[in-house]
């Protein structure tokens, strides 16, 4: 089983190439879906945050008011400490289970998409890595227009994550999502070609 570690910065487009991805035919294993499983109510994740945090995070639904938690974390180091000591365990734990399961079932290629794939060491069990890249005054706009945030809150939520220049530079393969959907499906297209080509025919 080969597995590629895909991963970018906020706002810069991986969910978008791992849904090209996964149109193409990849096998994904999604870390933010798995938090999110995790963090649903009543699940592990979610009865650690409200132990943590007081009811006050809790929507008269019963979800976690995500907005919420982001400002209480990306304003204070020591939160943002506290929930990736939590949270971290729990999705790897769930994500080697996936990857047990893949193996078992001799899937050829896995898509492990992981936003902070080298900020937690995830890396270290990669076959190869690719990153999405967009340069940093396009990946402050799209953040404020895809979360409404004001400039200063967008920054810090960019600056709490690797430089996402940095994660280019370490990556196998950098797929540049700076331009238009069709630009980036091509790119996407012709890495999967070749990927497949390499690992069933050697």
């Amino acid at each position: 089983m080969y597995l590629i570690g895909l991963t970018g910065g906020i706002a810069s487009g991986k969910s978008t190439v791992s849904r090209l991805l996964s149109e193409l035919g990849a096998f994904i294993i999604d870390a933010d879906a798995i938090a999110r499983s995790l963090a649903e109510p009543k699940a592990p994740l979610w009865e650690k945050f409200v132990e943590h945090f007081g009811r006050s995070i809790v929507q008269p639904d019963g979800t976690l008011n995500r907005r919420r938690i982001g400002e209480l974390v990306f304003s204070n180091q020591q939160e943002r400490k506290w929930i990736d000591e939590t949270a971290h365990p729990l999705i790897r734990s769930e994500i080697w289970r996936r990857i047990e399961e893949c193996r078992k079932a001799a899937v050829p290629i896995v898509v492990l998409d992981v936003p902070l794939l080298y900020e937690v060491g995830w890396n270290d069990f990669t076959d190869e890595d690719w990153v999405v890249y967009v340069d940093a005054a396009a990946q402050l706009r799209r953040l404020m227009a895809r979360d409404q945030l004001p400039e200063d809150s967008a920054r810090r939520r960019i600056e709490a994550q690797m430089d996402l220049a940095e994660k280019a530079k370490r990556a196998d393969l950098v797929i540049d999502n700076s331009k238009d959907e069709l630009t980036t499906r091509r790119q996407v297209e012709q890495y999967w070609q070749a990927l497949e080509s390499r690992v069933h025919h050697g």
